[in-house]
């Protein structure tokens, strides 16, 4: 019983040993990597993708999957960038850019729920043309002078603490929160894990669907005004490939590919994860080519424990 207690709890808990000790070997390699500089930059760069890993989060638990968020991140970034410029209040940008990624999720959502096309058809289309938009948007060109104080949302931080990982906590915060303690979240692994169980069960299903897309476009939305704000630029071609990224942390953290199984804690671990072996290849001055295929190669072995450990348990 006890040896069955010890396997469940390494396999719960594998992809935090798996960091701790990544963490220490570039600790022991490159003592530069635990800097405190090195720390908040690592805090900087896994901020804007652990909020779009949340989003995805909500996606793929409910049996669904997104790749227009990275997309989604340039045209809210390029509308932000537009409002930005003037003596505008920074809610504008801000809640413009989350109402338009907010509007991006519905439409992907009704085109899943009601419209009943494959998440991933349906989100390589809008992947291809909200990317349009972002260039029509910005005439292909990149939108600059935005204000001083637009720029200090990034730049600034709390106590030492970035503001970027500030949004990220409040994000982990209330997404956790709402996954774990409401009945809305228990509804969204429900259809996840048996989407027919959940309709014939009283859930209103597509309303469930639409709305998670809906949460993943939002935060897309906020990303891209945070993006922003840290290169001090819009730029229509920017995020790409960040929806890979987003579902790496997922995929890593523990969240099934195939729905119904996923917690708060492990995209999070996922997230730093994912972020910490692009800064230290970086630091130990490997090509950035190497990161694409450390990346490929993480997704396909996660995909591969996960199926190969419900085959296990069937």
């Amino acid at each position: 019983m006890k040896q069955k207690n010890l396997k469940g709890l390494i396999s719960e808990y594998f992809i935090f040993l798996i960091f701790i000790v990544l963490v220490v070997a570039l600790t022991i390699l490159k003592p530069s990597f635990i800097s405190p500089n090195n720390l908040v930059n690592i805090l900087k760069q896994a901020s804007i993708n652990g909020i779009l890993a949340f989003g995805m989060m909500f996606v793929i638990i409910a049996g669904g999957f997104d790749m227009s968020v990275g997309s989604t991140v340039a045209f809210t970034g390029i509308l932000a960038a537009l409002l930005g410029k003037g003596d505008l209040p920074l809610i504008v940008p801000l809640v413009v850019a989350m109402l338009a990624g907010l509007a991006v999720g519905m439409v992907n959502g009704i085109g899943v729920a009601i419209g009943d096309l494959p998440p991933f058809i349906m989100t390589l289309g809008s992947m291809t043309a909200v990317r349009g938009l972002a260039l029509l948007t910005s005439n292909g060109k990149p939108i600059t002078g935005i204000s001083k104080g637009y720029k200090a949302v990034a730049a600034s931080s709390i106590a030492g603490i970035p503001m970027l990982s500030i949004f990220l906590v409040i994000v982990i915060i209330i997404c956790a929160f709402v996954l774990s303690k409401t009945v809305y979240g228990r509804r969204v692994y429900a259809c996840g894990g048996n989407l027919q169980a959940a309709r014939v069960s009283g859930i209103n299903t597509t309303a469930i669907r639409i709305s998670t897309f809906a949460i993943a476009g939002l935060l897309a939305g906020l990303c891209g005004f945070l993006m922003t704000s840290r290169v001090t630029i819009g730029q229509p071609t920017a995020a790409e490939s960040y929806e890979m990224d987003a579902i790496t942390a997922c995929v890593v953290g523990g969240v099934s590919m195939t729905g119904g199984v996923g917690k708060p804690w492990g995209v999070v671990i996922g997230c730093l994860l994912i972020t910490v072996i692009a800064n230290g290849l970086d630091i130990m001055g490997v090509s950035s080519h190497w990161q694409k295929i450390v990346k490929g190669v993480i997704i396909v072995v996660a995909v591969l424990i996960d199926v190969k450990g419900k085959t296990k348990k069937n």
